[in-house]
């Protein structure tokens, strides 16, 4: 962080030194809100959780180095109270990106992706010049700022992610630190409850373009309708990425390998070069040009991109993680979060990586979908039950719609009982008989279409009957999808699987 003493920070957030504060004190470590993160020199910020309460660690956390608590009511150590903490945070950000005029700020933004293509972008910035990008998904009204305050002096990049739960959200985040270069990547059903559908969502989406000034860049996906409207929504430049021979970056001659990793040829307007993906499933290809296209804005010959991109290993936790046990057994871990655009691209990727072995899932029930939430769910089941599984375990007390889409690709009939305590390793399935699924995946060769899927559908309470049923079912060799929303824990279950975390 850019260093500031105490008094300028009170200053900057309307705030009032407290407890015997330094206003000479000088705060130049990270800005954190877990005390077991501060360092010396650290500003410690007291918010107020669901399970927590900050200022009950405001003593521990000046004992550990930081400076003083920037808090909401008086605390025993060093403060500066402020009447609204993420107001203030927001302050103090905006301040800092203020103070640091040769940075450019590029903004990445859409419903699937936005994680992953920040992380390749933040790798290909930083071959520019310091870089500095959120942890993991900081892109919401707390994560947000707490990046930009990672900047420092010599900070010349700062990639951000930004996140909408509702309209205005992501024109809040822009004001902050301002975005010279866009980059809008598609218009999902993610949040669709939220925001009642998809126009509503790329009219958040849209925000980050608007905000773009008239010699900035707006990074736009050639190949989604939604997003290529926002053309007429920013005074910037305009430049497209995508497949569409329009784009003027752009994937040709895409394949996959055995791992289900892409290859291509990247195009730009100055030359083409050979990409060699690290990332799982064929959808990573337009996460790395969106990457490659803002990268290009940025001066990047196109070699330089593309060996960027071919050497880019996985960074962000619970997304497409691939690990293989000793015993040939391969984990898919994408639970990180879910909508129904990113199930369809975890189950392509699944079916390349899977080739002619085993496969099963274990998937729970969407959420924030809306009125619209039972068929999404109801497509997802179907989906899973096409996407020749050997068994499809679905995991929560809210799958109804998951198991009657998968029943009516499977043949089932009504609900399917859940597995007993997860220790039988013969759970009941979807079509009421018993026993290990017959080894096979999917139907075979020349089955009329609407004859009916062999994926046994298992329902479980939680993660402990998820982990138990299907670890009496697999074999080696066999390949296992773990996805759902963040709230069904899912990650527990590719953990459990591999004894840990990615390996």
């Amino acid at each position: 962080m850019i260093p500031l003493p105490l008094a300028r920070i009170a200053e900057i957030t309307s705030g009032a030194l407290a407890g015997m504060a330094d206003p000479r004190a000088v705060v130049r470590g990270p800005v954190v809100i877990d005390s077991r993160a501060v360092e010396p020199g650290s500003l410690f910020v007291a918010i107020k959780g669901a399970r927590a309460d900050g200022h009950d660690f405001a003593a521990q956390a000046v004992a550990a180095g930081a400076v003083a608590v920037l808090a909401s009511r008086p605390v025993d150590a060093p403060a500066i109270v402020v009447g609204d903490i993420l107001a203030a945070l927001a302050q103090l950000a905006t301040a800092v990106a203020a103070g640091l005029p040769e940075a450019t700020v590029i903004g990445v933004t859409g419903s699937a992706g936005k994680t992953t293509t920040k992380d390749l972008l933040a790798r290909l910035a930083a071959r520019v010049g310091p870089t500095i990008a959120p942890v993991e998904s900081f892109n919401n009204e707390i994560g947000h700022p707490l990046t930009v305050m990672r900047a420092a002096e010599d900070t010349r990049y700062m990639v951000l992610e930004l996140s909408a739960r509702h309209a205005g959200h992501i024109a809040d985040l822009a004001r902050i630190a301002p975005p010279r270069i866009g980059v809008v990547l598609n218009v999902g059903s993610a949040h669709l409850g939220v925001f009642g559908g998809k126009e509503a969502i790329a009219q958040a989406k849209g925000e980050l373009v608007e905000a773009l000034p008239a010699d900035g860049v707006a990074v736009l996906n050639a190949d989604d309708p939604l997003v290529a409207a926002m053309a007429e929504r920013t005074a910037a430049r305009v430049t497209w990425y995508g497949r569409a021979e329009t784009a003027a970056v752009r994937a040709q001659d895409v394949t996959l390998d055995e791992r289900g990793r892409a290859r291509f040829t990247l195009r730009t307007p100055s030359g083409a070069a050979p990409v060699e993906l690290r990332l799982y499933g064929e959808h990573a290809v337009d996460n790395a040009l969106a990457a490659a296209a803002a990268a290009y804005e940025l001066g990047l010959p196109v070699t330089t991109i593309a060996e960027e991109l071919s050497e880019a290993e996985p960074r962000s936790r619970w997304r497409m993680e691939v690990t293989d046990r000793p015993d040939g057994v391969t984990v898919i871990n994408d639970a990180y979060n879910a909508n129904p655009d990113s199930m369809r691209a975890a189950f392509g990727a699944l079916d390349a990586l899977a080739g002619g072995r085993r496969r099963f899932a274990v998937i729970a029930a969407l959420q924030e979908l809306g009125e619209e939430g039972p068929a999404l769910n109801a497509g997802v089941g179907r989906l899973a039950a096409s996407a020749g599984l050997e068994a499809l375990f679905v995991v929560g007390a809210d799958a109804d719609p998951v198991l009657a889409g998968a029943a009516s690709v499977t043949g089932g009939a009504g609900d399917p009982p859940r597995a007993g305590s997860g220790a039988d390793p013969a759970p009941r399935a979807a079509d009421g008989s018993e026993g290990e699924p017959r080894a096979q995946d999917g139907a075979p060769p020349g089955t009329p279409p609407d004859a009916p899927s062999r994926t046994r559908v298992v329902h479980v309470a939680d993660v402990a009957e998820a982990v138990a049923g299907l670890s009496a079912l697999l074999a080696p060799g066999d390949v296992v999808l773990v996805k759902g929303p963040r709230v069904a824990g899912l990650q527990r279950v590719a953990q459990a699987l591999t004894g840990g975390e990615r390996q």
